[in-house]
């Protein structure tokens, strides 16, 4: 996806110093920021002028003690075509020479109020999640209490019904059919849809439906983290389920792995309700609640205790 430094501006609300339309158009091809402190000492050697340039409180004291000429200089040599952007903090006054190095290398400079940490931290999260190398998966994704639910299955197996059906429950829609997943970092999975059927749902024998029309804003999510995977299978009598939740089963997307769990479709099972027990049961084990292993302590303990009467 293309960055530009126009969706920067609107993005986190930045103050334009100075730019024009075609400086705004330029795009970010990396998500990784530079801190110019080296730089402004003279130092060039690692340089990365494709990164945008953030200059914090540090980097602006240093500067402003420099002689105008050497200032204009380094600036000057900063500025390469390649540079989308220069981002000043803290609101810090802009000096002469870098709007003349500006104006002459065409160079576009914005400013905020925030805190540079903060504000580095903003930008981080803001690129990595769009410039993130993306995966589309065949599935429906849900927002169950606050989780990330990935629903998939063979075609036909009913994943849009029972998106469906979750969102007459009250639970949000954030994708059907194709979602997009990528990894905000090493640890994170998440999940988009595709722009074409954002807040869509297609269910045979009806069609589309437009789900944020027919139940609302509080029916659709425009994005979540991925946190588990549901797989809907028919149900055979030749495959054996797990009963206990002892066979721990996982999945890898974009290099981050998430657990699955395996539930079999068949006529009267509610699957809704089954995925809502799945998400919540999930919930539980991330707050440090096994049902299962509080099952085979019990199960131990009755053992023994049987041991000691015999």
């Amino acid at each position: 996806m293309a960055i530009t430094v126009r969706d920067l501006i609107k993005k986190l609300r930045l103050k334009v110093i100075y730019g024009n339309e075609s400086l705004f158009d330029k795009e970010i091809t990396t998500a990784d920021i530079s801190r110019p402190g080296l730089e402004m000492t003279g130092y060039f050697d690692y340089y990365t002028p494709e990164r945008i340039q953030l200059v914090g409180m540090k980097e602006w004291s240093y500067l402003i003690k420099m002689t105008s000429h050497n200032r204009h200089q380094v600036l000057r040599k900063m500025f390469q075509p390649e540079t989308p952007v220069l981002i000043i903090a803290r609101d810090l006054e802009v000096p002469e020479e870098m709007l003349l190095a500006a104006e002459e290398k065409q160079i576009a400079i914005l400013s905020s109020r925030v805190p540079t940490s903060r504000l580095s931290g903003e930008l981080s999260s803001y690129l990595d999640s769009l410039l993130a190398e993306r995966t589309s998966v065949h599935g429906v994704l849900m927002d169950i209490y606050g989780m990330g639910v990935l629903i998939q299955g063979d075609s036909g197996i009913g994943k849009s019904e029972t998106g469906l059906e979750l969102v007459k429950r009250g639970h949000r829609l954030v994708a059907d059919d194709r979602v997009d997943v990528f990894a905000r970092d090493e640890m994170t999975l998440w999940g988009e849809p595709a722009e074409i059927l954002r807040h869509m749902l297609e269910i045979r024998g009806v069609g589309i439906i437009d789900v944020m029309s027919l139940y609302g804003a509080s029916a659709v999510k425009d994005s979540s983290q991925v946190q588990i995977a549901v797989y809907l299978e028919n149900y055979t009598k030749e495959q054996t389920y797990d009963r206990l939740g002892n066979n721990a089963e996982e999945i890898e997307f974009c290099g981050v792995t998430i657990p699955r769990i395996r539930i079999p479709v068949k006529t009267g099972r509610n699957i809704s309700v089954v995925i809502e027990a799945a998400a919540m049961n999930y919930r539980a084990k991330e707050m440090g609640y096994d049902a299962t292993k509080t099952f085979e302590d019990r199960l131990t303990r009755l053992i023994d205790q049987n041991e000691v009467k015999v």
